[in-house]
């Protein structure tokens, strides 16, 4: 029996350590499907520490004795890192295989997450977080290539819904969960959760990921220099993003500075990019018209997508007041929508002309944000359902296509400098998203507190009235007359301030709502090239 059981076990082993390198769509259905959760898992992990730590970055600061400078930099010099390494992904995968890439990303990522825990001053906690975006980054969009080359038909259908679900969901997730976990523990512990679960996503991918093999010699012709260009470029890209919207843009010099390195990088990359006879980061896949058009979509569906995760928050925050808790209930409803639609998305794809999908998901992802435009100072959960229930069924129809028109026409060898692009331009999308919404809602603010001071100015009589009957209702609990005034001014002025605030944030909503109806324009020119099918199952074996 004993006997029995061991070589029972020994078989189960073996068959897990399979190679199927040489033809991974022929291997079988329950290991693709083991394969591609451990993948997902792990790209959940990568986007979910994106955002764990926003709701505890006052924690970080007290625990670390930072300035509120600093702190920013928790998020900051993660999402620098992750947005070099997605790109480079593709090249890293074909030198050292995807089942060695994971493993170290994954590996890595696990013990820079042990190192955030441990780190002792706000300077070790950049240098930790910039790696684990670094080692994070790479799992983002292998498991899209690694999807498209394992699955085809129906299978492959429900691969974009289920990354998208992971997209959106994973992010949503983490400001709720993490506040929570500082709650109850410590904000050490945001990043020691990460640990038991990246230590079996790394086994896990050791042991069975074998789907393609390993072309060492790349690392003897690394091109260092468009390597550098790329990532001064997206770093510096993301630097003028996250720091602009907090310091007057160019007004900054460091951010004059990092935009004009960002460019001049730029343009090497460019250089690189057609020149070098072996690019870290191939431009190829944008010769397709149709790719092209999907990263587009893919910029616009980060803006919205990332740019709407953030301000719902901050509006519940500034505007009601909510805790961790109550925003997280009330945001989460975009992921439940989005849960539910996964399926209706995933077959549709099958059934109707992308372009169709894609316009549909485009027109409710911009009423959604048009219902949203409406909302006033006493907006809660119950009001905001209905909008971020549409939003969550809008990104679906959105991402699906998106990624099909993306990825399914690419042959496996093409497949992950195609991922690279795309996820990158989603991540850089997100990126702008936030600068941009960021620097409306300041202006927008600015300018509704101004035209409500010029009314209030009109009616000078009607606010003086309000103000001297607030005034007089804080007497019963204020003795001093004087000091009533002063505190019914200054309740009056947060009033003001708050309807200026809710303005602006319909102000946003409205613009970001103009922006999607103005993204349909292109829907037409999405035609497939003629001939251009989706690789038959047997294309991994070439």
């Amino acid at each position: 029996m004993a006997a029995s059981g061991a070589a029972s076990g020994s078989g189960w082993l073996a068959g897990l350590s399979q190679d199927w390198s040489a033809d991974p769509a022929a291997m079988p259905t329950a290991r693709k499907y083991l394969i591609f959760g451990v993948m997902a898992f792990g790209q959940f992990m990568a986007l979910f520490d994106i955002q764990i730590v926003s709701a505890s970055l006052s924690d970080v600061q007290a625990g670390l004795a930072a300035g509120p400078d600093e702190v920013s930099w928790v998020q900051t010099a993660y999402l620098m890192a992750e947005l070099v390494m997605i790109p480079l992904s593709a090249y890293l995968a074909r030198a050292m295989s995807t089942r060695w890439l994971f493993m170290l990303s994954a590996g890595l990522f696990t013990a820079s997450s042990l190192l955030c825990g441990l780190a002792w001053n706000m300077e070790s906690m950049i240098a930790f977080r910039a790696l684990q975006g670094f080692t994070g980054g790479a799992m983002v969009p292998l498991v899209f290539a690694v999807g498209f080359t394992l699955f085809t038909g129906k299978q492959r259908a429900m691969i974009p819904a289920i990354l998208g679900t992971v997209a959106v969901i994973a992010p949503t997730l983490g400001p709720t969960v993490g506040g929570l976990i500082t709650q109850a523990f410590d904000w050490r512990w945001l990043f020691f959760i990460n640990i038991v679960p990246g230590i079996v996503v790394t086994a896990l991918s050791a042991l069975i990921l074998r789907v393609d093999r390993a072309q060492p010699a790349m690392f003897a012709r690394i091109d260092w220099s468009h390597f550098i260009a790329m990532a001064v470029f997206l770093g510096g890209l993301q630097f003028v993003l996250e720091e602009g919207p907090r310091n007057d843009w160019f007004g900054d010099p460091e951010i004059a500075i990092g935009a004009w390195l960002s460019f001049v990088a730029f343009l090497l990359f460019l250089e690189r990019a057609f020149f070098s006879k072996n690019p870290i980061v191939t431009l190829k896949p944008f010769r397709r018209p149709i790719f092209v058009f999907a990263c587009l979509f893919s910029l616009v569906i980060g803006f919205g997508m990332y740019a709407s995760i953030y301000l719902i928050p901050v509006y519940l925050a500034r505007v009601r007041g909510f805790d961790s808790l109550q925003i997280g209930t009330t945001v989460f409803v975009v992921g439940i929508a989005q849960i539910a639609s996964t399926f209706i998305a995933a077959s549709l794809s099958q059934r109707i002309d992308m372009r169709w999908m894609i316009a549909v998901g485009l027109t409710l992802f911009a009423w959604s944000l048009w219902l949203t435009s409406h909302m006033t100072s006493e907006w809660g959960f119950w009001e905001l359902v209905f909008p971020q229930a549409v939003r969550g069924l809008a990104l679906m129809l959105c991402i699906v296509p998106s990624v099909n028109m993306a990825l399914s026409a690419f042959p496996p060898a093409e497949l992950g400098a195609a991922s690279g692009l795309f996820n990158l331009m989603r991540n850089l999308g997100g990126a702008v998203g936030i600068a941009m919404v960021n620097t409306w809602l300041q202006d927008d603010t600015r300018i509704a507190a101004a035209r409500l001071g010029e009314a209030l100015g009109h009616h000078a009589t009607s606010a003086s009235g309000q103000l001297q009957a607030l005034a007089a209702r804080l007497a019963a609990t204020i003795p001093d007359p004087a000091e009533a005034q002063l505190t019914a001014s200054a309740v009056f002025a947060r009033i003001v301030g708050r309807e200026a605030l809710t303005l602006a944030f319909d102000d946003v909503f409205r613009l970001m709502a103009w922006m999607f109806l103005a993204a349909l324009a292109i829907v037409p020119f999405c035609r497939p090239a003629p001939g251009a099918t989706p690789p038959p199952a047997d294309a991994g074996a070439h």
